[in-house]
C-alpha cells in the first residue's frame, strides 16, 4: 500500500502559470495527490520553502520556447518534507519524514548514454520532467516528485539557506568543473552579484581560483569584493572598454576561463575577446529571443579557445555543491518572502532589483 506521514489535505495552495507574460494564479484550491495517486517511484513533498530563479520568469514569458503545459505550477527550487511514497515504489533511496530539495530537472532515464556519462541534464527526459517547465514545480505547498531525483539534505544547513544551491548552486559549481581551470588560474564572472553569479563567486574562490567580477552597482562591487572574496571588480556600466580592462585584471594576459550567468548576448562576445589563449568561456545564461555567439573563426583558430555549454548537473554535482556549503565555504546571500508575494518578486528580478537571490518562505514552513 502507499506511504503517508499523516492524513492529506484535498486541495491547498500553489502559483500557477495560467496565461503567459501574466501573473501567476494564486489558488488556495489546489488540487493534493493522494497516496493512492501517486504513480510508483514517485513521493510527496510538503515543501517549507521554494527558490526564485531568472529561470522562472523566463517560463512564465515563455522566452525559451520549451513545451510547457498550462496551467502548471512554477518554481524548480524546493526543500520540504517527504510526506507520502507512491504505491510499489522500489528500494526508494528516500523515506517517510526526510528533508529532500527539489531542482531544475525533475527526473532523468538514467540509462541513456547522456546519463550514463554522468550528463543526466542532457537526457531527453528531462525537457518533458522540468520543475515548474514542464511538470508542476515547488510553488506550492505539496508537490509530486521523484524518489531517484530528490536530493537529501545535510542536517546542518538551514532550509531557506540551502534552497537557492538546488539551482543556482548547482548551476555554477558545475560551471567552474567545466571551465579547464586549475588551483591559481583567473576565471571571470559575469552576473558576480547575481543570484548565479554570487555563488560562482564563492565557488571558484573554494576551488583555489582568482575570480573578476564583472557586475554594476555599489552594493554588487561591496558584495563581490568585501564579502564574496574577489580580486577584481569590473563596473560594466562605468568602464570605457572592458575587454582592456578585464584583461589587465586578470594579469595582463586575460582571465583563463570565464563564466558567463547572464541574460544579455553581449558579454558572451566580450569574453571572446579577453579571454587569454587556451581559455574556456562556459555558457550558462540563456539570453531570450534567439541570442547568438559570434565567434570569428581567425580569432578562435589562433587563441586556441574552447566553448562550453553547461546546463545544470548531475545528482553527484548536487550532492558536492552541498557539501561544500556544509562546510561553511559558500554562503548564499538570501531574502526571504512570503509566498503570496511571488508575483512582486518576479517583477523585482525583471527590473534588475534584486542581489543575491529570494527565497518564498511557504504559510506553513512560517507557522511551524
Amino acid at each position: 500500500m502507499s506511504k503517508t506521514l499523516y492524513d492529506l489535505p484535498k486541495t491547498a495552495r500553489a502559483a500557477v502559470i495560467t496565461e503567459f507574460h501574466k501573473d501567476l494564479d494564486l489558488s488556495d484550491s489546489h488540487p493534493v495527490p493522494s497516496a493512492a495517486d501517486l504513480k510508483p517511484g514517485t513521493c510527496l513533498v510538503k515543501v517549507d520553502y521554494a527558490g526564485v530563479c531568472h529561470s522562472d520568469l523566463h517560463v512564465k514569458n515563455d522566452a525559451f520556447g520549451l513545451p510547457t503545459p498550462l496551467p502548471l505550477v512554477g518554481g524548480h527550487e524546493g526543500i520540504g518534507t517527504v510526506v507520502a511514497i507512491g504505491n510499489h515504489t522500489v528500494d526508494s533511496p528516500v523515506k517517510l519524514g526526510d528533508r529532500v530539495g527539489m531542482k531544475w530537472t525533475a527526473r532523468s532515464c538514467l540509462k541513456c548514454e547522456s546519463c550514463r556519462k554522468g550528463m543526466e541534464g542532457c537526457c531527453a527526459m528531462t525537457v518533458t520532467h522540468s520543475h515548474g517547465c514542464s511538470v508542476d514545480g515547488t510553488w506550492a505547498d505539496y508537490v509530486v516528485a521523484w524518489t531517484d531525483y530528490v536530493t537529501p539534505i545535510p542536517a546542518s544547513l538551514d532550509s531557506a539557506a540551502a534552497t537557492p544551491i538546488l539551482c543556482a548552486g548547482i548551476t555554477v559549481y558545475k560551471a567552474i568543473k567545466q571551465s579547464n581551470t586549475k588551483i591559481g588560474d583567473w576565471i571571470a564572472i559575469s552576473g558576480a552579484g547575481g543570484g548565479l553569479g554570487h555563488l560562482a563567486v564563492q565557488y571558484a574562490v573554494a576551488m583555489g581560483l582568482r575570480v573578476v567580477a564583472i557586475d554594476t552597482g555599489a552594493s554588487k562591487r561591496d558584495l563581490c569584493l568585501n564579502v564574496l572574496g574577489a580580486e577584481k571588480w569590473i563596473d560594466f556600466m562605468e568602464t570605457k572598454d572592458l575587454v582592456k580592462d578585464v584583461i589587465e585584471a586578470a594579469g595582463g594576459l586575460g582571465p583563463h576561463a570565464a563564466v558567463l550567468a547572464v541574460g544579455n548576448a553581449l558579454p558572451f562576445n566580450q569574453a571572446l575577446l579577453y579571454l587569454r589563449p587556451a581559455g574556456t568561456l562556459v555558457a550558462v545564461g540563456m539570453p531570450p529571443g534567439g541570442a547568438t555567439l559570434n565567434v570569428p573563426i581567425a580569432l578562435l583558430v589562433p587563441k586556441c579557445i574552447n566553448i562550453v555549454g553547461s546546463a545544470t548537473g548531475n545528482r553527484q554535482d548536487m550532492t558536492e555543491a552541498l557539501d561544500i556549503v556544509a562546510q561553511g565555504k559558500v554562503k548564499c546571500h538570501y531574502e526571504v518572502r512570503e509566498w503570496e508575494e511571488v508575483n512582486d518578486v518576479l517583477k523585482e528580478l525583471h527590473e534588475g532589483k534584486v542581489t543575491g537571490r529570494i527565497v518564498l518562505r511557504m504559510a506553513d514552513a512560517r507557522r511551524a
